[in-house]
């Protein structure tokens, strides 16, 4: 008998995404379906369907192409197309099944439908429009208890995709006896361009104290050397705030890093771009990180993290999620947006942090406002200076982790919904 050919379409946006739930269930999928031999009764396809995001990198087409795990990548741009004409983007099987791992969940009802497949939505926080999805897999009871009751059938809890993880020491000459603290400016283009230059200049004011202490920035895979020269130059205005520059960039052989830069202050930087990031930032005693997935990615790892948000250059943001980045853009609209997070959302948002959302109350420091490299600087030295307080931390992280396999719980998931239908 000849197999059914399916059709599994990862909905995703952001590199964080791509990393950490996107590459992680797709290897799990593919891992199961390759051990099951003769049980699996039907032909899978992997399609991976990027989504219209202001705060996205713009090189996640790019790099889901090197990953070599999708027999089609549809880059954001062409979503719009896509939804129009799908055969434009290749041959599509009868039946098949579209995956929520990052973005707006409503762009994955649009494309489900279009398709008519079935959606299946992984909500971290809340799960939106459950009428439109066949299952959803939630992170914690509290998404399934945020649904109608009628719902609750088709949500099931399946854990923090993050919590798997490898957390295992990375053991190197290069990382032995040494203090380690990593700087995490983020991956997307407006993060970036207050990230690059706030950091290098908070790696100067914690050198000029500490010249013992070693400083690591791991880059996310959709960015790279060449975007950090970018956004510490002249073209970015925000650069022109921070008097820190970066002076020398060698490419460095027969090192666990890449590249190694020194500021014009001769403050030595470590480059990391290789798979082995959250290996090598287990070693590292604290993380100065944006908000963003990284809070979740180093509470995962249990490092302990300082996370910051400089508001006053808000006014040079206009990447937001979802519908409401796509007007945006229109700096009337955005305006307003800027006036309304600094009005209200800054003031009455709890948390920012995941490890805090998730814990409902603070574990990891937030520094949001009118803050300055000094400040977290200082902070920094007074946390690696108090063990006690570094060692509360990782507890607390540890505590929220929650149990391990919720990857391979979303990838049965989804291997049984489509063998049974």
């Amino acid at each position: 008998m000849q197999k059914k050919s399916i059709a599994l379409v990862f909905v995703s946006n952001a590199p964080g995404e791509l990393e950490t739930w996107v590459k992680p269930v797709v290897n799990h999928i593919k891992q199961t379906l390759k051990e099951s031999n003769s049980s699996i009764k039907n032909k899978y396809s992997f399609r991976l369907c990027l989504v219209p995001c202001p705060n996205a990198a713009g090189n996640e087409f790019r790099v889901a192409k090197a990953w070599k795990q999708f027999d089609i990548v549809t880059p954001a741009k062409c979503f719009w197309k896509l939804l129009c004409n799908p055969f434009a983007f290749g041959k599509w099987p009868k039946d098949g099944i579209v995956i929520f791992l990052g973005g707006d969940q409503f762009w994955s009802v649009l494309l489900s439908k279009r398709l008519k497949y079935k959606g299946i939505t992984y909500a971290e926080w809340v799960a939106r429009w459950p009428q439109w999805n066949a299952l959803i897999a939630a992170m914690n009871e509290g998404v399934k208890q945020k649904l109608p009751r009628k719902y609750h059938d088709k949500c099931i809890v399946i854990g923090d995709l993050m919590t798997d993880l490898q957390i295992l020491k990375y053991s190197s000459i290069e990382l032995e006896n040494k203090e380690w603290i990593a700087i995490l400016p983020g991956s997307k283009r407006t993060k970036l361009s207050i990230g690059i230059p706030f950091f290098l200049e908070v790696i100067d004011k914690i050198a000029e104290q500490r010249n013992d202490l070693n400083f690591i920035i791991p880059l996310a895979p959709t960015v790279n050397i060449e975007d950090i020269i970018f956004y510490q130059g002249d073209k970015n205005p925000i650069s022109k705030c921070y008097s820190s520059k970066i002076k020398k960039i060698c490419k460095l052989e027969n090192s666990i890093f890449d590249y190694a830069i020194e500021t014009s202050n001769n403050t030595k930087i470590h480059i990391l771009t290789n798979q082995s990031k959250h290996l090598i930032l287990s070693n590292c005693k604290l993380a100065i990180t944006t908000v963003g997935a990284n809070t979740a990615e180093l509470a995962a790892l249990n490092l302990p993290m300082i996370v910051v948000l400089p508001t006053q250059h808000l006014q040079m943001m206009n990447a937001w999620d979802g519908i409401i980045g796509v007007f945006g853009k229109i700096p009337l609209i955005n305006k307003c947006i800027i006036f309304v997070l600094k009005r209200w959302l800054l003031v009455h948002k709890k948390f920012f942090a995941w490890p805090n959302i998730k814990a409902k109350r603070l574990i990891v420091p937030e520094r949001i406002g009118k803050i300055f490299p000094d400040d977290i600087a200082k902070e920094a030295l007074f946390l690696i200076m108090n063990k006690k307080l570094l060692k509360d931390q990782k507890h607390s992280l540890l505590k929220q982790r929650g149990k391990s396999g919720a990857v391979a719980k979303l990838s049965q998931l989804i291997i049984d919904y489509a063998e049974s239908n």
